[in-house]
């Protein structure tokens, strides 16, 4: 890690140790009459590396948006590091990985270019100093895309991808990561590898959200799960989680760890 990032991450961590970063109280919200998500209250703290699932339609990327401010709730309140979600503008404090996170043809740039947008948020979009250049190029360094720097994004497998966007996410300094179903399309061990960086990026103090279809990859590596559909079935420990009957609760059937959950 750099010595601008790792300072930076160890001034935020000594000044928010316990924070409350993400917190729904009583939160519903629907797109029609019937609610997609129905009376949730959770919170997720500082350092934590969380995991939502669910089966597919069960709202969890409008949970996550709920979570993010993308969405109002119809009835209750979501907080993003203290204040209203959907009032958040403090940008740089998250960075966000969205599912199929891959560059179209229309973006013929650079991995070091990508990654350079995560420093926008704090220099406008100016000419960057030494020390952003120093970030971006640590950055990549983190995520081990270092030798990939001068490729163009449009080249880039898909785990190499959302690696580069992560990238760009820690070169903003951001405090939250959310990934929205990262691992889609990607071949198993870049996943295993995937999973890997993202517990030594939880090491290093950032707090990461994850919401995941693959059962698997959530028990072997998250600390805590949320599982939903409309409603909170179960929140606790991974451990607890995978001795529950949530899982078939939520799911309707008799779902494994092992495999694609749907």
């Amino acid at each position: 890690m750099s010595s601008q990032y790792a300072d930076t991450q160890s001034d935020t961590e000594g000044s928010t140790t316990g924070e409350t970063i993400i917190d729904l109280q009583d939160v519903s919200f629907g797109y029609t009459a019937t609610s997609v998500i129905e009376d949730v209250s959770l919170s997720i703290r500082k350092g934590e590396y969380v995991a939502v699932v669910g089966p597919n339609g069960s709202g969890k990327s409008t949970l996550m948006q709920l979570m993010l401010g993308l969405l109002e709730p119809d009835v209750g309140e979501a907080t993003l590091f203290g204040q209203p979600a959907h009032r958040f503008e403090d940008g740089e404090r998250l960075g966000y990985v969205a599912q199929h996170a891959s560059a179209s043809k229309e973006m013929p740039i650079t991995v070091r270019e990508v990654v350079k947008m995560g420093r926008f948020p704090h220099v406008g979009f100016g000419r960057l100093s030494r020390e952003d250049w120093a970030i971006v190029d640590d950055a990549l360094a983190i995520v081990g895309m270092s030798a990939f720097s001068d490729r163009r994004i449009t080249q880039l497998s898909g785990g190499q991808r959302q690696r580069a966007f992560i990238a760009r996410a820690l070169a903003g300094e951001a405090e939250l990561l959310v990934l929205d179903e990262p691992t889609v399309g990607v071949d198993a061990e870049s996943v295993e590898a995937f999973y890997d960086l993202l517990e030594s990026l939880n090491e290093r103090g950032i707090t990461v959200l994850l919401i995941e279809h693959d059962l698997g990859a959530v028990t072997q590596h998250a600390e805590r799960v949320v599982c939903l559909n409309r409603e909170v079935y179960f929140d606790g420990p991974t451990e607890e989680f995978v001795d529950s009957d949530a899982l078939a609760q939520a799911f309707g059937t008799a779902a494994n760890f092992l495999g694609d959950s749907g």
